[in-house]
């Protein structure tokens, strides 16, 4: 039998490529994994190698690198129901440029790089999940360079609220303004100033 977190995860397979078969998702199922951690503890440290993609089933994690003055750039946030990786460097096997740090307890359901590798070749769906999958990460990544590129601070505010309305009140102003690339003190005027519109 199942647990509660594997069949989460593989739900995501089912939403993703509903021509998804039994015998796929049992291949995927037998691979599979669970973590278990506390706030503040990494899922992944810069430098390491992904041997597995992780899969976040509850909790909040956000991706940073440290920059040559020692601050923390905050590049990412993942929440439920979502992937936790440095996807460039996980498909390439290489170490990873980001740390992975829980800012909640976090539950991770792991599928094994050489499972997933296998699985790919061996059935067409869990091919198709994984191209799916891909092109999800390259508008994510695609979209993030974009709003630098076109959007002003308080756009990419906005962008960033509409999007993840759940993280409202889970991550810290620091970690959201490094996030915009914004000062703090810019951060809390811009919600001052859309506070009183």
């Amino acid at each position: 039998m199942r647990s509660k977190e594997f069949e989460t995860y593989l739900d995501h397979y089912r939403m993703v490529c509903p021509e998804i078969t039994e015998e796929e998702l049992s291949y995927v199922s037998d691979a599979l994994s669970i973590s278990v951690y506390k706030s503040k503890d990494f899922y992944l440290s810069e430098g390491q190698v992904q041997n597995s993609i992780g899969f976040l089933i509850s909790g909040l994690i956000r991706a940073f690198y440290v920059d040559d003055k020692g601050s923390e750039i905050t590049t990412w946030f993942s929440k439920e129901n979502e992937y936790v990786t440095d996807y460039p460097a996980y498909i390439r096997q290489n170490p990873a440029k980001f740390h992975f740090q829980c800012i909640e307890p976090s539950v991770v359901v792991n599928l094994p790089y050489t499972d997933m590798q296998a699985g790919y070749r061996k059935f067409k769906n869990l091919e198709l999940y994984g191209r799916l999958v891909a092109e999800e990460v390259v508008v994510l990544l695609q979209s993030r360079i974009e709003s630098f590129l076109f959007q002003n601070a308080e756009q990419r505010y906005l962008d960033f609220m509409s999007r993840n309305p759940t993280l409202f009140n889970r991550i810290s102003l620091t970690d959201l303004s490094s996030y915009l690339g914004v000062e703090r003190q810019s951060l809390s005027r811009i919600r001052k100033s859309l506070t009183q519109k």
